[in-house]
């Protein structure tokens, strides 16, 4: 505490990395000037599971199955992700068809994952009968992802070379139904998240990230797009079946008269990147090839020639909360050398260090989670040492501990 008459406190605050406004384990220590935040500081590393030192353990067709489960909210994007890149070695070439599938499925996770995360903003924000509301729309695109796929979460219909189940045009009349229920709705939603008088005070000119800061922080996905940067991984580099779709950028002045960068911000992008995933939908299911979803129905032969691939390759896909990287590296035996993911988290998450600052403490829970973040997704190890070595062994830590006691004992 500072002392003295006329000076304000000012004191640590930490929040997590178990606490009721996180929705998953992350710890912040705010250096705070009374209400108002001065410093902002946060340590990740609590949630994780190892999944890429046991997939470096696994072949290419069972590593799939660990990239479903890195998050509960955006699988299918991480097991396209590394699909593509296993595929771009191995010199796999997947099914126009299966294309289209992929984008299918993609784009039905973008719409649960958006209204999900507006619901739980609207949570943030004190506003628990809109969070009610928007979890119960949420459900249609469970229950017609789970139609397609056979399951509401961890979906299991990539593979590499194509997908597992092909969507038929029986199915198509139940596909256009959820589409037209989100149409139906998307009115109301709009007018509740962003006529509201009470989510424009907390929401405007809160958690502001300029479009230079955006740019140097190196954000993606719709955070960097609610500061105004023009980028979405769909757009610059299509895969799957976007490079034969309209697909564009959403950006708040589309719908605002400017674009300020704020929490406001990226309650419309989400928003409005709704209905643009309706329209890739619509676009997708007029333009449905025929033929194969599947390049080699035989996971043998899958297996075969993924073992005798040698070679890297990045695979980059748009996630709902922006570009999601694998990479991948084969010498010709059944399990990668090297695997490792870059999560749409990772790269948003330094942002917290601008949109905090000069915040009060009322508002830390809805801008945390305006990046919408994941940290089961996000917590990977990387370490980066100038001598090359990339591996803290037991003898390294032990060493590094005893020379800090050594010198804070002088």
């Amino acid at each position: 505490m500072s002392e003295g008459a006329g000076k304000k406190a000012t004191y640590n605050l930490p929040i997590g990395p178990i606490h009721p406004a996180l929705k998953e384990p992350i710890l912040f220590t705010f250096k705070m000037d009374g209400e108002v935040i001065q410093e902002v500081d946060f340590a990740p590393g609590k949630a994780h599971r190892g999944v890429e030192w046991m997939g470096m353990r696994r072949n290419p067709v069972q590593i799939v199955h660990l990239t479903d489960r890195i998050c509960g909210i955006c699988g299918v994007s991480h097991s396209l992700a590394f699909a593509r890149t296993v595929e771009q070695i191995a010199e796999i070439e997947v099914p126009e068809r299966a294309h289209y599938v992929r984008t299918i499925i993609q784009e039905f996770e973008r719409i649960q994952s958006h209204i999900l995360w507006a619901g739980v903003a609207a949570h943030e924000l004190g506003f628990d009968t809109l969070f009610y509301l928007a979890w119960r729309v949420r459900e249609e695109s469970l229950d017609v992802i789970e139609y397609l796929t056979g399951n509401r979460v961890n979906y299991g219909i990539i593979q590499i070379g194509g997908v597992r189940r092909d969507f038929t045009s029986d199915q198509f009349p139940r596909i256009e139904a959820s589409l037209k229920y989100y149409e139906d709705l998307l009115g109301k939603l709009l007018n509740l998240f962003l006529d509201d008088k009470s989510i424009g005070l907390r929401c405007r000119q809160c958690g502001v990230l300029s479009r230079d800061d955006a740019l140097r922080l190196c954000t993606v996905g719709p955070t960097a797009r609610a500061s105004g940067l023009n980028m979405d991984v769909r757009q610059d580099s299509p895969y799957a079946a976007y490079g034969d779709l309209d697909v564009r950028a959403v950006l708040p002045d589309q719908y605002l008269s400017g674009t300020n960068g704020d929490v406001y911000d990226r309650i419309v992008v989400r928003l409005l990147e709704v209905p643009q995933s309706i329209g890739i939908i619509r676009q997708c299911l007029d333009q449905m090839p025929p033929g194969e979803v599947l390049w080699e129905t035989k996971y043998a032969k899958i297996l075969a020639t993924c073992k005798k691939a040698v070679g890297e390759a990045v695979g980059r896909v748009e996630a709902p909360r922006g570009e999601c990287l694998h990479y991948v590296r084969m010498d010709g035996n059944s399990n990668p050398h090297t695997w490792k993911v870059k999560a749409s988290t990772y790269s948003n998450q330094m942002a917290w260090l601008k949109i905090l600052q000069g915040e009060q403490i009322a508002d830390i829970p809805i801008i945390i989670a305006s990046i919408d973040p994941c940290m089961s997704c996000t917590d990977r190890v990387a370490i980066v040492r100038e001598d090359g070595t990339d591996v803290l062994t037991k003898e390294d830590l032990t060493r590094l501990s005893v020379e800090k006691t050594r010198r804070l004992m002088q």
